[in-house]
């Protein structure tokens, strides 16, 4: 990378190399080299979208809760069924059952997300330290690594 030159934006609209970060936005959130500084709108927007994303989630994990106890209960209860059914039974059982963790999942990385933007670091990558990259964060704000330290730890 040439001297002076802001890196070309990747594939997620983040910098394709890694720079230093620049400087802070509002509240000490970090940016990218080349880019401005995180605007109170920008900000709040990002705030405002993930504060919507933890209410559909958590309605959500009850409305899964809720069918998981349903299947739990009908599995129960596998007196006279064949093998077919005592399978078909363990199969939604297994796959309500990944749709609650992966949810949960979601609901913790959103809560992370808006703590992060409370305490004044989101927006730099827990990996490496710098900038994440605002339109990287903006497209997925849940984002706690720059794109080339998700990249290495999709490598392993």
């Amino acid at each position: 990378m040439a001297h002076g030159r802001a890196p070309s934006p990747g594939p997620t609209g983040g910098a394709a190399t890694t720079g230093t970060a620049g400087p802070p936005g509002p509240g000490g959130l970090a940016v990218r080299a080349g880019e401005s500084p995180w605007t109170a709108e920008e900000l709040g927007a990002v705030r405002a979208e993930l504060e919507g994303e933890l209410v559909r989630i958590r309605r959500d994990l009850e409305a899964l809760s809720a069918t998981l106890a349903q299947v739990l209960r009908d599995s129960g209860d596998g007196a006279g069924d064949d093998t077919a059914d005592t399978g078909s039974k363990a199969f939604e059982r297994d796959q309500e059952l990944t749709l609650l963790a992966n949810t949960r999942e979601s609901l913790f990385q959103t809560e992370r997300a808006l703590a992060r933007i409370e305490g004044g670091s989101y927006g730099t990558c827990e990996s490496c330290g710098e900038g994440i990259g605002k339109l990287r964060l903006q497209a997925f704000p849940r984002a706690t690594l720059c794109v080339s330290c998700k990249q290495r730890q999709e490598r392993r």
